[in-house]
């Protein structure tokens, strides 16, 4: 299963996130070391929200990450989300459908 983990970010973000930056890199790729995060980045124009793509058995993994995100822990993610995602087309599709015929 795919989890998408949406976060909204605070206004000053962009600043504000040089002071954690690396700390929330090293958890990332931690993370993708494990498996658990597929991709992840910051939306553009404006940069007003980051996306991460998870994969799983459950949310856990999604949730586990925001809560320990200095980013959301120091107020940058003003608000965060995670949804379940029924991804069906591509490669890495975790519920692959074909048309028939």
């Amino acid at each position: 299963m795919h989890f998408l983990l949406f976060y909204e970010t605070a206004s000053h973000y962009l600043t504000a996130r040089v002071a954690h930056r690396a700390e929330h890199l090293k958890l990332a790729w931690e993370a993708h070391d494990r498996g658990e995060l597929v991709l992840g980045g910051a939306l553009a124009e404006p940069v007003d929200g980051t996306v991460f793509l998870f994969k799983g058995d459950s949310p856990a993994a999604a949730e586990a990450f925001a809560a320990a995100d200095p980013y959301v822990r120091h107020g940058l993610v003003i608000a965060w989300r995670v949804r379940r995602w029924t991804t069906v087309i591509g490669a890495d599709a975790a519920s692959p459908l074909r048309p028939e015929g």
